[in-house]
């Protein structure tokens, strides 16, 4: 099962971030202002963020693999349908119909981790399956520059398009409910007041940290073309390089997560200690970007950012099945709803201030901000008071 949705977070990450790669020759085609580009870009988590909380009712309904099925068909027909866009109103329209395909698909994936591992995995597994995420992150922007120079950014988004639904193929080969788990369902209210109260820190914590992210899954790739003068390939492989060291951050910080929680008993230090660190550490790494003007030491200074602030990823989604293991996919879908909001609002921002300014460094200090604001709310984050049944 991990495997599996390790193959699953990879390409709709793949899905999600190549149209960044492709941004400068999309803007070129259609004609399209950062600000119009910027909201493309929040197009996508408009029914993304939407869908946090019905997918995450719709995977403990009817469970993960019938859930999965459906979003993996969306993906991949928005991803193609992408390579048919003639306008800012197409592009925006595929866009939205990929968030609604991504949606439910995390809080569903946590909802199967739930059923089917110990909690002394939860950190491990939510670590390695969005550390296949930043790999997606990694890999995408030479694979699409790659694509481009050899065919066209329309051709990338058919082929990428393609490839998720040979994962669909996969999920219903190869995943079978009928396996014994270990928190089989179970039918129950869901106490939704109670809930959303309970989630609502990390969900406060999930808008600071997804902002950051956002702004580098958006505007990476064109930061390196814009304030370096890069062409499409320097600026995808050192955009790779940012994102490769998210890989490691996601899976350490799922490891260092579970050992705490192992070493202390203490879920409130192995996840919002462990996050609060992270959120301060990723401002420290971000600071040199304010002055510096090389690029390498750019790209090094935003290396370390990305590794400290994916140290957040595999404990802020423990934090839901720690809370609410028995609703776990709706649990999941109210933090993320913070990651949603944050995808909506970030990418058309910091478009107007690029548009406005000129300047590619100052959406980073609204950024920092943000990350001292996240780090203070995940000391209040109480993990370790599981919901009542």
């Amino acid at each position: 099962m991990l495997w599996l949705l390790c193959a699953m977070y990879f390409l709709f990450y793949v899905d999600r971030v190549n149209i960044a790669t492709a941004a400068t020759s999309i803007q070129r085609e259609l004609g399209l202002t950062n600000t119009e580009l910027g909201l493309v870009f929040s197009a996508f988590a408009y029914p993304y963020a939407f869908f946090q909380i019905f997918g995450g009712w719709i995977a403990d309904r009817f469970g993960p693999r019938r859930t999965l099925i459906a979003s993996g068909l969306i993906v991949a027909a928005a991803t193609m349908l992408t390579g048919a866009a003639s306008g800012l109103a197409s592009l925006f329209a595929v866009r939205m119909a990929l968030g609604f395909g991504e949606g439910a698909a995390f809080p569903t994936a946590t909802r199967a981790m739930a059923m089917a591992l110990p909690a002394s995995m939860w950190g491990y597994a939510q670590g390695i399956t969005h550390s296949a995420a930043r790999l997606g992150n990694a890999l995408t922007p030479p694979v699409i520059a790659l694509l481009i120079a050899v065919l066209s950014w329309r051709a990338s988004f058919v082929i990428l398009g393609a490839a998720s639904l040979v994962w669909v193929a996969a999920w219903v080969l190869l995943f079978h409910p009928e396996a014994p788990v270990r928190r089989p369902g179970v039918a129950q209210a869901t106490p939704w007041r109670a809930l959303a109260l309970r989630v609502l820190p990390a969900t406060a914590v999930d808008f600071c940290y997804g902002w950051m992210l956002w702004v580098f899954l958006n505007w990476l790739p064109s930061f390196f073309q814009v304030q370096y003068h890069l062409d499409l390939k320097h600026s995808a492989l050192y955009s790779a390089g940012v994102f490769i060291a998210g890989v490691a951050g996601d899976t350490l910080g799922g490891v260092v997560s579970d050992r705490i929680l192992k070493r202390t008993g203490s879920l409130q230090k192995a996840r919002g200690w462990l996050i609060c660190g992270a959120l301060l550490a990723t401002f420290v790494c971000m600071a040199p970007l304010l002055v510096i003007q090389d690029v390498t030491q750019s790209s090094i200074s935003l290396g370390l950012a990305f590794f400290a602030l994916e140290f957040v990823v595999a404990p802020i989604w423990s934090v839901p099945m720690d809370v609410a293991p028995a609703h776990a996919g709706k649990a999941s879908g109210l933090m993320n709803l913070g990651f949603g909001l944050a995808g909506i609002i970030s990418p058309a921002v910091v478009g107007r201030i690029i548009d406005v300014t000129g300047d590619r460094t100052l959406p980073f200090i609204v950024s920092m901000a943000l990350l001292l604001v996240g780090a203070w709310l995940a000391l209040r984050m109480r993990p370790d008071e599981r919901l009542a049944a």
